[in-house]
């Protein structure tokens, strides 16, 4: 622990979903943090509850990581940075579809200005918040990191394969840099203590929230997007991996590449469970572990929506030593704990 004592993370989109978690871990494995978030889709409440978790406060900085001259003179110029964890960006596939300018603009923008700082500034370390949407809908399950990226089903997608088209060609030039990109599937629950959790600005665009404000009364129905999918039940299958657990996998990252053990200057994990599970199996899960219904009804398909995907987490449980821990059942139970919290039930 002492190792990491005065080594310093820059967490971009800190305050969101994933970002709060990381943080969080962060600060338990020893690292000092530095929040940037612009909040367009995030609540400062959600910085409030890393720090009543952590116990004391946590610095942040509000900056839009698109506008570089003031995310350099509020963030790279006063703090002294060992490693970004890189979130901001925008992550809703439906929306994507409808508007995919304000993805290419926000997404993009973001992370170039990002490394381009690092590279000014001498920040040598980036985790970068990819995801299962880079692989569209494989030929082959489960995925892994060597297969092959199809076509994304969405703009959200293609950002995230440009991402990392971008890191890699930036890592390949610029000798000071590396990166890991986690490829994460669906991230679900909230934390423990019930102090943060998903939180979702309007209508939902994830399951699970929709899923607990369902069950909190706030929602009519759920809709589940299809049921005549090549699945068992008819309904999308996915890999559905705990907030912490995921937070944890990238405090292993900066770990690997602040002890120096990567053994390529850009690498890339597959962050989830490796068991598919089906819309309807969470919801009939949800239900039964909370004792509560969630009135649901069947839709039409969503445009960009794979039919099947899950995980092969082999190369990070061997070359990390990560693995999920976090038992679905408990994921689901902590997610409504945090809905309760949220709505004072």
């Amino acid at each position: 622990m002492s190792s990491n004592k005065q080594k310093t993370v820059l967490v971009a989109g800190g305050a969101g979903y994933i970002g709060t978690h990381t943080t969080v871990e962060l600060i338990h494995a020893g690292y000092n943090v530095v929040i940037a978030d612009n909040l367009s889709n995030s609540e400062l409440s959600a910085v409030k509850g890393v720090e009543q978790i952590v116990g004391h406060p946590v610095p942040f900085e509000q900056v839009d990581c698109c506008d570089i001259q003031t995310l350099k003179r509020q963030v790279f110029d006063k703090y002294d940075f060992d490693s970004v964890i890189h979130f901001a960006a925008f992550k809703a596939v439906g929306e994507s579809v409808a508007e995919p300018l304000k993805y290419f603009h926000n997404n993009l923008d973001s992370l170039l200005n990002v490394l381009s700082l690092m590279k000014e500034c001498g920040v040598h370390n980036i985790v970068f918040s990819s995801s299962a949407t880079v692989y569209g809908q494989p030929e082959v399950l489960p995925a892994t990191e060597q297969t092959p990226r199809q076509r994304a089903n969405s703009p959200y997608g293609l950002t995230k394969q440009m991402s990392e088209d971008i890191i890699q060609d930036t890592v390949a030039a610029v000798t000071s840099l590396q990166a890991i990109a986690l490829r994460y599937f669906n991230p679900i629950g909230a934390h423990p203590s019930a102090l943060i959790g998903e939180l979702p600005k309007g209508v939902p665009a994830n399951l699970v929230p929709f899923i607990t404000q369902t069950a909190a009364g706030i929602r009519k129905e759920l809709s589940v997007f299809g049921d005549d999918y090549d699945t068992p039940d008819g309904s999308c299958l996915r890999d559905y991996i705990d907030v912490v657990d995921l937070a944890r996998a990238h405090v292993v990252a900066v770990d690997r590449m602040v002890q120096g053990k990567t053994k390529e200057r850009f690498e890339i994990f597959n962050i989830g469970t490796g068991t598919p599970v089906s819309v309807l199996e969470l919801v009939n899960l949800f239900e039964k572990v909370n004792g509560v219904p969630v009135p649901h009804k069947i839709a039409p398909r969503r445009p960009g929506d794979v039919e099947k995907i899950w995980a092969s987490t082999e190369l990070a449980n061997t070359e990390l030593g990560w693995k999920a821990e976090r038992d679905l059942g408990d994921t689901l139970r902590a997610a409504w704990a945090w809905e309760k919290h949220v709505r004072g039930l």
